[in-house]
């Protein structure tokens, strides 16, 4: 099996006012006579290294699983930073949805052939990046088409946002969430959470939407054990 190369990239982001190192996966077949899908992972170190993503796809890609797909991963600098971009009250939220659809999207589209339409590009994340993946797709459903969401953080403003999609028909998703997450403990802090519950209530928002998803309640954890031996069901039914 030949192995994609990947490529550590340091990217200024105007949107941000930041500099970004991202890690870009591209397969051994590619070639810049072909198109290629983009997938883009937030949470994007994590995706790289606990979940082994570079790996998995050139099996995938070797044995004609899924279409050929160039992946990028956006890491995130602790916590703090975390919080700041990936979900709603974040006051870098608006920002890292611009930066992801106006300053990553028309920078790989320049570096590699890709599909240029929606439904070749994909946004994926575990948890609080799962949030920022499904709201960017929301919010720009001609440059999104698809979102892969692992055990994500869902609250009223997310559920609302759902509500008012404008045009929930052009998104894919693949969803699921834990059976053990109905409690899930935060490291530092005594806050447990119930993303079970709001979980169930996303997926019927999307059924009632209009939104083509495939939901699982699968047996697991809000951690990389559980979403680690999902990634290739998840990318087997977005990118087959």
């Amino acid at each position: 099996m030949e192995k994609g190369t990947v490529k550590d990239i340091t990217f200024y982001s105007n949107a941000l006012d930041e500099e970004l190192a991202l890690l870009i996966y591209i397969p051994a077949n590619y070639s810049p006579l072909y198109e290629y899908n983009i997938l883009i992972a937030s949470d994007g170190r994590d995706y790289f290294q606990l979940g082994g993503i570079p790996r998995l796809a050139d099996e995938l890609i070797d044995d004609y699983i899924i279409e050929n797909v160039i992946i990028v991963g956006v890491p995130y600098i602790d916590a703090a930073d975390r919080r700041r971009k990936y979900i709603p009250t974040g006051d870098q939220f608006e920002s890292y949805m611009r930066f992801l659809a106006h300053e990553l999207v028309p920078y790989l589209d320049e570096e590699f052939t890709t599909h240029q339409m929606g439904t070749g590009r994909t946004l994926m994340g575990d948890s609080m990046a799962a949030t920022i993946s499904l709201l960017t797709a929301l919010h720009y459903p001609n440059i999104f088409g698809k979102a892969i969401l692992q055990s994500p953080y869902v609250d009223e403003h997310v559920l609302q946002t759902v509500k008012d999609a404008k045009s929930p028909d052009l998104l894919a998703t693949y969803h699921v969430i834990g059976l053990g997450e109905d409690l899930v403990s935060f490291p530092n802090s005594s806050v447990v959470k119930d993303f079970l519950t709001p979980n169930r209530l996303l997926h019927e928002l999307f059924v009632e939407r209009g939104i083509e998803t495939f939901y699982e309640e699968i047996d697991g954890d809000h951690t990389w054990k559980t979403w680690k031996p999902d990634l290739k069901r998840a990318l087997t039914k977005i990118l087959g």
